[in-house]
């Protein structure tokens, strides 16, 4: 079996296709997409759906890196035959190993904040995008009803504009800057 490292972090791509989202909130992304660039905001999708298989590697490369998982208690997942326990020696295992390759998935992954092994990005419901804007932004929400955001910041952090968003069913997770999906989780 292939040892753990940043080489299986171009495995299980996760998609940026918003055709990977299921009804009705691809629809609604939709919508909210064209009224953001209607208004001549820029918008760069990140992620879409992520396949179950990289969920499972994200979540624990990020266990053994950040909080001390010890790799042998790694459940196995069928579809992914990763060791995530490496040798020092023959038939000794190295911890200090075994989480330096973590980390450096963690790093590939660019993770930020605890992988959810089951998520809206598993189920086809949540999506990654940076959004930002110069000057004023006069945008449609869903019922028609134009509004202008005056205030900072200019991305999807704005509380203005996540009212929009909310209007067409997509919540942002203001805890996590890119993030948006079916509920805000």
């Amino acid at each position: 079996m292939p040892l753990s490292g940043p080489t299986w972090v171009s495995t299980f791509p996760t998609s940026r296709s918003l055709d990977t989202l299921i009804d009705p909130f691809r629809s609604n992304v939709r919508r909210f997409l064209d009224a953001l660039d209607r208004a001549g905001a820029a918008v760069a999708i990140a992620d879409t759906l992520r396949p179950p298989e990289r969920a499972y590697l994200m979540h624990f490369a990020f266990a053994i890196a950040r909080e001390g998982l010890s790799p042998a208690k790694v459940p196995a997942r069928d579809g992914v035959d990763i060791e995530w326990v490496h040798p020092a020696s023959p038939g000794v295992s190295s911890a200090k190993a075994s989480k330096a390759a973590a980390e450096r998935m963690v790093a590939g992954y660019g993770i930020v904040f605890r992988p959810a092994l089951n998520s809206r990005h598993t189920e086809g419901r949540a999506i990654d995008m940076s959004i930002a804007w110069l000057g004023d932004l006069v945008i449609d929400r869903a019922d028609g009803e134009s509004i202008t955001v005056t205030s900072a910041p200019r991305t999807g952090g704005n509380a203005s504009l996540q009212m929009v968003g909310a209007s067409y069913g997509v919540i942002k997770l203001v805890s996590d800057p890119p993030h948006w999906s079916v509920d805000g989780h």
